[in-house]
């Protein structure tokens, strides 16, 4: 296939995938011949007659597998985001020989004794190398034989499994959606809403998003369809249950071989947070004060209600207690919120404020669909630092979620600038203006964080650029970026109303502020429940098994004593995505680990004057700019200029 679109550079601006060109025939052979091609160039460099360098061998690898690179970038995108049939059934079929493929690589015996010969005076190449060494021992590179034979065939197994169970969710959401026939089972939600989920033969259909409390169940009036709504939610995907025990049995036994007590002391090694014991002690400071300030919640709930309610009346009973404690109405925010002036006089203003950066779209660059909006991004002075993509919109063929990646890394050995792009799950109305929820302007707002993390890259090799950090620090840039979406002149700057351009009454800002402090409980157990069950089947011992996926669930939760009937995990095990199907695995904790660094620097930004263009240019030069290109912590430290403490966290949530 010469004209396969893979087999060579993108011509357009920043090499964007041309998506136009790409159909489904183009990724098995171009998979093929990426992988051949990656395997013939690393076989040159291990059996180099040269004495080993940092160029003939780490920069080597670094220039080595362009296109198995780029299609895979292209392939798990649209996989994520804009799914087929033919799409999954690649997926399928790809995913284990790409582990394989991996193994291959890592487990080179002659390239490893290459790498460890390898010296350099450079402080980046010397990072880069540390990392190198870092991956290839945590391959497996100095087992035996007969282990790393076994390691292969686990890993393999363990990516079937990991497609399988994001297949079956993908499914799921739509297969085991909440069907209604009666509109008046819909009283809460909007027109808008109700047309958005109206199909043509005349059913409503509610599609499930990623977590368990769906955002209809603050609305829906009628009890009994909140009921079936969470329902639906809490045991979807039944057969990933059997999925999840397997993976993290096999995760156990991986972790044995390689030298690690668990999957979860493997995982954590490699993160800010080194032990175990560290992610432990922080968690164990939060449970406690959670789970009284959620109980406190509940009673208030239970006050409004006038009964005792039940776990799919809480987010519909937490909305009227904001109404009558606070006299505020999160739907009366919609109006206020449109998708378009979110992003380009909000999230985009805000950077421009801070980072002097500027955005244009280009409607000649397309997507791979049409919803997608491209925008070139501009530093101040107009030199041209990258492109920015924008998916917001959910559907049938989306995972849930939100999501940033790049299309393309930064890069100075290759001179490559940025492809960015954010993937959001908001309802597409069926005509008229896009509203938003509150909950979803932040999110826009958090997904920018990482777009900037990785636009902002200025790394010399892309195996350390932009968001290529441990995972416990990937969120740290995000978080922070959430502060602007309620501070005062950025906020009066896009939420304006849709018909009227008139500006959010300031009582309004004000009574969210204040309704914002209600419900921490709830959310942070929640959370916590989800990050503990994510830790309980990742320290399982090598051989240790379990019979019950539910049962162990429930007993994991009993013995952190997290377990409150009233607020289930935001994720259970059969539809716990981030750990089974993709990159979290022992590493949920991650998402308040990094809000422990993110408290700490919204204080600095408020201490030195917040939205201003110094601050910016600090946070870009000793952070977003530094990518995995050196210590994170260390970066961290050049920024805040000390380490980082758990008090702001604990004052930000209501646990002081």
């Amino acid at each position: 296939m010469a004209e396969n679109p893979f087999f060579a550079p993108s011509s357009l601006p920043y090499q964007l995938p041309r998506f136009e060109e790409i159909s489904e025939e183009h990724y098995l052979p171009a998979f093929e011949r990426g992988m051949a091609d990656h395997l013939a160039e690393v076989d040159a460099i291990a059996n180099n007659p040269e004495a080993p360098t940092f160029d003939n061998t780490i920069a080597a690898l670094e220039r080595s597998g362009q296109i198995l690179n780029r299609t895979a970038t292209v392939f798990f995108s649209i996989a994520a985001s804009n799914s087929t049939d033919g799409i999954m059934a690649i997926e399928t079929e790809v995913s284990p020989r790409l582990t394989k493929h991996s193994d291959e690589v890592r487990l080179n015996r002659a390239l490893w004794e290459r790498i460890k010969r390898v010296t350099t005076e450079d402080a980046e190449e010397a990072w880069l190398l540390e990392k190198y060494r870092e991956d290839f021992i945590r391959a497996g590179a100095d087992l035996g034989e007969q282990e790393q034979a076994r390691l292969r065939e686990l890993n393999e197994e363990l990516s079937r499994l990991s497609t399988e169970f994001s297949q079956n969710l993908l499914k799921a959401s739509t297969e085991e959606a909440l069907v209604v026939t009666d509109p008046k089972e819909l009283d809460g939600f909007d027109e808008a809403q109700i047309a958005a989920i109206r199909q043509e033969d005349g059913r409503y259909v509610l599609p499930l998003l990623n977590f368990t409390n769906q955002p209809g169940l603050a609305q829906l009036t009628d009890r009994e369809t909140r009921r079936r709504l969470y329902t639906l939610s809490v045991e979807r995907a039944r057969p990933n249950l059997e999925l999840a025990v397997r993976m993290a049995t096999l995760r156990a036994e991986r972790a044995a071989l390689l030298g690690f007590p668990s999957h979860a002391a493997y995982v954590v090694a490699d993160q800010t947070a080194k032990t175990v014991e560290a992610v432990e002690e922080m968690l164990g400071q939060l449970v406690g004060p959670a789970v009284r300030n959620a109980r406190k919640e509940a009673e208030a709930l239970a006050e409004q209600a006038g009964f005792e309610i039940e776990p799919w009346d809480w987010s519909f009973y937490a909305e009227r207690v904001r109404k009558a404690r606070y006299d505020f109405d999160a739907d009366a925010m919609r109006p206020y919120f449109e998708l378009n002036r979110v992003f380009r006089d909000g999230v985009f203003h805000a950077a421009t404020q801070l980072y002097g950066v500027t955005f244009t779209e280009r409607p000649d660059l397309k997507g791979y669909h049409e919803d997608m909006t491209i925008f070139e991004v501009f530093n101040e002075d107009g030199s041209p630092l990258g492109l920015f993509a924008l998916d917001p919109y959910a559907r049938a063929t989306k995972r849930g979620g939100a999501w940033m990646n790049n299309l393309v890394d930064q890069s100075y050995l290759f001179g490559d600038k940025p492809v960015v792009m954010n993937n959001l799950n908001i309802t597409k109305p069926a005509s008229g203006p896009t509203l938003l929820t509150y909950d979803e302007v932040n999110t826009a707002f958090h997904e920018f964080g990482h777009a900037l993390h990785g636009l902002f890259s200025e790394v010399r090799y892309p195996r350390v650029s932009g968001t290529n950090v441990p995972r416990d620090f990937v969120e740290y840039p995000s978080q922070v970026n959430e502060m602007w979406t309620t501070w005062p002149e950025i906020l009066a700057n896009y939420a304006k109303h849709h018909e009227t351009g008139e500006p959010m009454p300031a009582e309004l800002v004000e009574k969210m502020k204040a309704a914002e402090k209600f419900n921490q409980g709830f959310m942070t157990v929640e959370y916590l429940a989800a990050t503990l069950l994510d830790w309980a089947w990742h320290r399982l011992a090598p051989g240790e098994s379990v019979a019950d996926a539910e049962a162990f669930e429930a007993a994991a939760l009993e013995a952190a004593q997290i377990a409150f009937p009233l607020v289930r995990p935001r994720y259970r095990t059969n539809y716990f995505a981030h750990i089974f199907a993709g990159g979290y695995s022992a590493g949920y904790y991650s998402y308040i680990w990094s809000e422990v660094l993110d408290a700490e620097s919204v204080e600095w930004f408020k201490e030195n004057g917040g939205l201003a263009r110094e601050n910016g240019d600090h946070f870009r030069k000793e952070l977003l700019s530094r990518g995995g290109g050196m210590d994170p912590l260390t970066a961290f430290r050049n920024f805040r200029g000390r380490d980082p403490r758990i008090e702001p966290l604990l004052k930000r949530r209501g646990l002081d």
